[in-house]
């Protein structure tokens, strides 16, 4: 695939020095649309870019800042999605047969939301025809594996240097998102998968934090986490991660993709959530279920 290769397919933001015991991540924001891509699809212009977390690597841009490395996707999540298992994948979707160990009958890729992604978000089919089998599998190993390795890398490193770890996954939702049961439209969710991917201290925090900055926060519902935060979250271990979604609604006009006047200010929000959350760990890691046991 020489094309996909013309630019880095992800980027490690460090910082100076690591400070503190986190890492971010954000896989969905990529927004460079490989052109062999766009020949296959069927969408173009602003519809294809429907599955994108706008701009989120620019909300958590400071983490590199406050002294904690930031992981961030320059390929888009329509291309292909780091936050599923490796072979999630839509037999549907490809010429020739998938080989054995692929998941095929899981929710996401019964939903056409697997490795390789046949719809954007609002159920638009990506893709004019079918791919060759070999094409998926590529993807998987040029881009999937690698991202997969620099954000094990960075979490091993992590727990190393400080004894434990908090990843923080982040992402945005749409802004017709509501609370189940009623019209409440949260700004946040935290995800943590139930309270078995980080301590219920740390994601107690996290809404704590939002919820004095005056945003309206809500834990796993209906954000519980996706493979990452289940995948690396092991709290046993003092490895914590912890899911966020961002209200696209606001600080992104959701039609034109352009940020909102006041987007400085949401960013400042999230950085001052960044800080207060690295400033209680370092408070209180020690007298909780965040270091290993």
């Amino acid at each position: 695939m020489p094309e996909i290769r013309e630019y880095e397919l992800f980027e490690i933001r460090e910082p100076v020095s690591q400070t503190i015991p986190f890492v971010y991540n954000s896989p969905h924001s990529g927004r460079i649309y490989p052109p062999e891509f766009i020949a296959q699809s069927r969408l173009e212009g602003i519809s294809i870019r429907r599955s994108e977390d706008h701009y989120v690597d620019e909300l958590f841009s400071a983490a590199s800042l406050l002294g904690a490395p930031l992981l961030l996707a320059n390929f888009p999540r329509a291309y292909l999605d780091v936050n599923r298992e490796p072979y999630e994948l839509d037999p549907r979707m490809f010429d020739g047969l998938l080989p054995p160990y692929a998941n095929i009958n899981s929710l996401r890729v019964a939903g056409g939301l697997g490795t390789i992604p046949r719809i954007v978000a609002e159920n638009m089919e990506i893709y004019a025809r079918r791919l060759p089998v070999q094409e998926g599998l590529d993807r998987v190993e040029s881009i999937y594996k690698p991202y997969h390795a620099a954000l094990r890398r960075l979490i091993a490193r992590t727990h190393v240097q400080f004894g434990f770890g908090v990843l923080i996954d982040c992402h945005s939702m749409p802004g017709n998102v509501r609370v189940a049961g009623s019209n409440a439209r949260p700004d946040f969710i935290i995800g943590d998968r139930y309270g078995t991917s980080a301590s219920a201290e740390l994601s107690r925090t996290a809404i704590s934090i939002l919820e004095e900055t005056g945003f309206t926060a809500i834990r796993n519902k209906p954000y519980a986490g996706g493979f990452i935060t289940e995948h690396y979250g092991r709290p046993a271990r003092g490895l914590h991660a912890l899911q966020i979604e961002v209200n696209r609604a606001i600080y992104v006009d959701e039609v034109t993709l352009e940020k909102h006047t006041d987007f400085p200010l949401i960013v400042n929000a999230v950085t001052g959530f960044m800080r207060q959350m690295a400033s209680y760990v370092e408070q209180f890691a020690t007298d909780t279920a965040l270091a290993a046991e």
